[in-house]
């Protein structure tokens, strides 16, 4: 296991210092997030950034200014999305927009049949959700989806370990998370369900990402409970009262068996993830530990409950700090190497439109459960909403693969 983390922390040192022709992105969004991609595609150096747009003119100031001073060389700052599309020096366009809005820019960026990077969750509604899977299969080119999470170390190498069969067949996947509030966004969006699709569905497709990727297989039964215990109780802005649950106990039933368990807290004063994957010849526990105040790095451990592994007594796997400042601790960095690979035409295990659709699934039916405190039947309930994922093209196949 050890070799393995070493193995892909050396091949994308390697993809870093590539002599290849370097691709032309531009950005849609420039918050938080367009300017981490920003960082981590001038880290990563396979690509530059050709030019960004965002209706907010503080937010394109503010990225503007990290190109002050570098090597880079400043990018145009477009007027429309229209001329994102014209613009051939363009490959590819980062959509880093609120939530809400993903739907509206795919369909406005789409007509230049450029790849896509979309920032998670793809959408807000399963309507959303589901138009853009579907969309996704007669597009041109490639469509990524921001799920960076599933590059985490820890995840890396437990998602290895489970593709080699080392715990035999899966029977139960835990995942919990606990950590400080949601930060500030423009406008606060984050804050409402309208705008972010809920909690479950804003922050934790990752780990329903995650957990459908480790069982398998499509989700049949989702329970939930959870609420607004702590956070932005009292919490306004623009007329409009906070909404959104900090905190969540899911429990999912997967078609093959497979038993499902995510906790989420954001209330902690630090960061802190589990990941415990049970099969019938052993036990991996995975770790993450960081801190939203010092801005340390994070530290990652895994440990493989399988007679004769080596990771049986435990083993650190934190990502040297050059990787973690490419952005949530290093995953940002994996996440943009698989997308430049896409786009130059090699297959990867990027998250594609399928995968999110049935993140986003998971996640709406656990808020649906927290709503009505019943247990959620996902096929009859995508029925009664008219949304049919079951077509052979929306079923993800080979989840894991080594």
């Amino acid at each position: 296991m050890r070799t393995h983390l070493d193995n892909i922390v050396t091949q994308l040192r390697m993809n870093m210092n590539s002599d290849a022709p370097k691709l032309g992105y531009a950005v849609i969004g420039t918050g938080m997030m367009g300017r981490e991609h920003i960082r981590a595609v001038h880290q990563l150096n396979q690509a530059r950034i050709v030019g960004v747009f965002d209706t907010n003119a503080q937010s394109v100031e503010t990225a503007l200014k990290a190109f002050a001073g570098t090597e880079h060389e400043p990018p145009k700052a477009y007027q429309t999305i229209a001329e994102i599309n014209q613009d051939a020096e363009v490959d590819a366009v980062l959509i880093c927009t609120p939530n809400f809005t993903h739907r509206e820019i795919f369909d406005a960026v789409k007509i230049s049949g450029k790849a896509v990077l979309l920032e998670k969750p793809m959408a807000t509604t399963l309507e959303d959700a589901f138009y853009l899977a579907t969309a996704s299969l007669s597009y041109p080119a490639p469509i990524q989806l921001g799920m960076q999470y599933r590059y985490k170390s820890q995840y890396q190498l437990a998602l290895n370990s489970l593709a080699k069969g080392e715990l035999g067949d899966v029977k139960m996947v835990s995942l919990s998370e606990y950590r400080p509030p949601f930060l500030p966004k423009v406008d606060e969006w984050n804050k409402f369900s309208r705008y972010s699709g809920g909690t479950l569905v804003e922050k934790c497709c990752h780990y329903f990402d995650l957990m459908n990727r480790i069982a398998n297989a499509q989700p049949i039964r989702v329970y939930a409970t959870g609420g607004k215990a702590v956070n932005f109780k009292d919490f306004t802005f623009d007329g409009q009262t906070a909404d959104i649950d900090d905190h969540a106990l899911v429990i999912v039933d997967y078609e093959n068996g497979v038993k499902g368990q995510f906790t989420l807290n954001m209330f902690s004063e630090e960061l802190y993830e589990t990941l415990v994957v049970s099969g019938d010849k052993g036990t991996l526990r995975a770790e993450e530990e960081a801190s939203f105040k010092s801005r340390r790095g994070s530290m990652s451990k895994i440990k493989v409950e399988v007679t004769g592994h080596d990771a049986y007594e435990g083993m650190d796997c934190t990502f040297p700090q050059d990787i973690e400042l490419g952005g949530h601790y290093g995953s940002t960095l994996f996440e943009h190497d698989r997308f430049s690979a896409r786009v130059n035409g090699t297959k990867g295990d990027g998250a594609s439109c399928t995968e999110g659709l049935w993140a986003i699934i998971t996640a709406w039916m656990a808020q649906e459960s927290i709503k009505t405190g019943l247990v959620v039947d996902v096929r009859s309930t995508l029925e009664q909403l008219g949304i049919n994922p079951y077509q052979q093209d929306l079923l993800p196949t080979q989840r894991i693969s080594e």
